[in-house]
């Protein structure tokens, strides 16, 4: 870097950054105390009132980094300020032929024009102390390699990666399905061997107000990184991950405002604001609190406000009110540019369509969301299973499974949620395990109703039922928080594919009895074949009605959200991985789209392999227009995500015919 450069990131850091009195910041030997008595913050407190006819800031977000701060600093006339300034599209053209002249690629570590340490110095000072993360990986004390080996903390890393999803959410980088990240750095009982950070980011920055976002948004736009976002990491593909990337980690905006009645955009009635970070267990433990209930997914730690939400959300009580998405009455974002706006039917409502349904780290950061709230209401609960063996045959065993499928419309109808496995466990032996059929709003009584047609033609095939049993709740939480599993995360020896069936192929009666039992044979195959399968009974098609939104129209015509894996052996080759890979989207999964190809998947659960992606998971009229607004909103193509619109204009290079990880670059098609 040259002298005067270095000066004028000096001046910078001096005249902008929040720092505590402790810090200062070393060049060329010469060191510059940085204090709360020489520097001004780089952010300025603006009104918690809104402009946009929508509820209140919270605090975290009344921190800005505004135009007037930024026309005082360019007043100065620092040169490196122009790391962090606001942009717009009519720039947009003029800063892209610049990168393009350079790269068609995100600049790296290594590369020529990725940013020098003094620069990331700059940025850490303006953040604020603590903020910026230089990324070490979670199970590093695993290895000798990072110098911070430590045996107990591997002993629990080891014991509790695969169970404890909460380990994952609350490290700054660590991603849940860490196969897309290139399993660089697992827990490990060889501490000899290397950890690296193979798809991990290389920086995070920890969020705790808007004006962090806003420097780490302009930051990435302008020197050309690589741009992600983390919450909790959940995503099924990984969406968290990319090597050499800045990260933005939204885990603890964590405020949460109750309205016991808000008039907004047409809505009168009870409601919550909940920041970006409000994960499930904590929405739901606020709302059991007020005495209302609101809808959210049913894993403990998912980031509800997030990426979950932004892909529209399934539910426990979707088959009452509909997807997450459609709960939404406005939310608060900081765009490509930089800048900090409201998205509601009345405020940029083309934004607030999109972000509702239309993907996750796509077209901007979401630091906060108001949904409609619920009255409290009761909640019953069964649980039960079969299994062959003995008398019950393979044959019998699957009669038993098409005997419950065939009521899947039914059970929708009445509102209510399955949540059931189907698994081989050894050759023609299978298990079906109800763990738990969910029923917002039914008494036991009316739930024992419900399921007793089911339960009777189970006894009809002398099939026996396992296990029986019924609880009753007056309360959402209590029936949720006792009945939902913990989430399995962390495994690196399996890929998951999914498909919404849609309720055509579960009506033999008064449909098509050819198509329902070309779908079970479909299931069967896939099982039979060695794939176990995680699936729900669901819809999210209330009988109030839904919203326009971006929402996978799929999901309008759905009764049926199932996973399926494959598996292979641990320390398996990437060529083993890959074809094992391959074969669930090409054959499996193939299976089950023949019984549908009109329908779709759920994208935050999906297939990173799905073919015409596009189609499957935004259905192809709403991928049209997300497409296009995409083109608006981000000219500068800043926020990619695995899947995500527009990410078929990049590709990651390096990668594997099969296994797609975030290990490569970023570049442009």
């Amino acid at each position: 870097m040259a002298p005067s450069l270095r000066v004028a990131a000096l001046a910078a850091a001096a005249a902008l950054a929040p720092l505590a009195s402790a810090q200062s910041l070393t060049v060329d030997n010469t060191t510059i105390p940085a204090t709360t008595d020489t520097v001004a913050p780089a952010a300025a407190n603006v009104s918690t009132s809104s402009s946009n006819s929508t509820v209140d800031l919270f605090s975290s977000e009344a921190v800005q980094l505004t135009d007037s701060v930024l026309t005082n600093l360019t007043a100065l006339n620092l040169s490196s300020i122009d790391m962090f300034t606001f942009d717009d599209a009519s720039t947009a053209s003029k800063r892209s032929s610049k990168c393009k002249r350079s790269t068609q690629c995100k600049v790296m570590p290594g590369n020529l024009l990725y940013p020098i340490s003094l620069v990331w110095d700059v940025f850490g000072l303006l953040l604020g102390p603590g903020a910026l993360i230089k990324t070490v990986p979670l199970a590093s004390p695993c290895y000798t390699n990072w110098n911070n080996e430590n045996t107990a903390t591997c002993a629990f890393l080891t014991n509790n990666w695969s169970n404890d999803s909460y380990i994952h959410a609350d490290d700054p980088t660590s991603v849940m399905w860490p196969l897309y990240q290139g399993a660089t750095c697992m827990p490990t009982d060889e501490p000899s061997n290397q950890c690296t950070l193979g798809g991990y980011p290389s920086y995070a920055v920890s969020v705790s107000n808007i004006a962090q976002i806003q420097l780490a948004v302009n930051f990435a736009r302008n020197a050309n990184l690589r741009l992600v976002v983390k919450n909790t990491g959940h995503d099924f593909n990984g969406k968290s991950a990319g090597a050499g990337a800045l990260s933005i980690w939204t885990h603890n905006l964590k405020q949460i405002q109750y309205y016991s009645s808000l008039t907004l955009n047409g809505y009168t009635g009870p409601a919550m604001k909940l920041g970006a970070g409000v994960q499930a267990f904590e929405m739901y433990e606020a709302a059991n609190q007020y005495g209302v209930t609101v809808v959210g997914g049913e894993g403990k730690t998912v980031g509800v406000m997030g990426g979950y939400i932004l892909g529209g959300g399934h539910s426990p009580l979707s088959s009452l009110y509909g997807m997450a998405a459609d709960q939404v009455l406005s939310m608060e974002v900081v765009l490509p540019n930089g800048q900090f706006v409201t998205a509601s039917s009345t405020s940029n409502p083309d934004l607030f369509w999109a972000l509702r349904g239309g993907g996750g780290s796509t077209f901007g950061v979401v630091t906060s969301v108001t949904v409609k709230a619920y009255p409290k209401m009761q909640v019953s609960v069964s649980t039960f299973n079969f299994v062959s063996g003995g008398n019950i045959t393979a044959d019998l065993f699957w009669e038993g499974i098409a005997a419950y499928m065939k009521y899947l419309p039914t059970f929708t109808d009445a509102g209510t949620y399955s949540y059931f496995d189907i698994i081989q466990i050894a050759t023609d032996t299978y298990y079906f395990a109800m763990a738990p059929f969910f029923a917002p709003k039914l008494s036991q009584a009316q739930l024992e109703a419900l399921i007793a047609p089911l339960l009777s033609d189970l006894s009809a095939l002398g099939i026996p039922v396992n296990a029986l049993s019924y609880w009753n709740y007056d309360n959402f939480y209590d029936a949720w928080n006792l009945h939902f599993p913990l989430e399995s995360v962390g495994v690196t020896t399996l890929k998951t594919a999914s498909r919404l069936f849609p309720r055509a192929n579960f009506e033999p009666a008064t449909g098509n009895a050819t198509l329902f039992n070309e779908t079970i044979a479909a299931i069967r195959y896939t099982v039979e074949a060695g794939s176990t399968v995680l699936a729900f009974n669901i819809a999210a098609n209330p009988a109030g009605g839904y919203p326009d939104n971006a929402v996978n129209p799929a999901w309008r015509n759905t009764v049926l959200h199932a996973i399926q894996a494959i598996s292979w052996d641990a320390g398996s080759d990437t060529a083993t991985i890959a074809a094992a890979c391959l074969k669930l989207t090409n054959d499996w999964q193939a299976a089950w789209r023949a019984t549908c190809p009109d329908a779709g998947a759920y994208m935050s659960e999906g297939d990173i392999l799905e073919p015409n992606f596009q189609q499957s998971f935004y259905g192809t009229a709403n991928y049209a227009r997300l497409y296009a607004y995409k083109q608006q909103v981000d000219p500068w193509g800043l926020f990619y995500a695995p899947t995500g619109v527009g990410s078929e204009d990049w590709y990651i290079t390096g990668q594997v015919t099969g296994l797609p990880t975030q290990n490569g670059q970023l570049c442009h098609v």
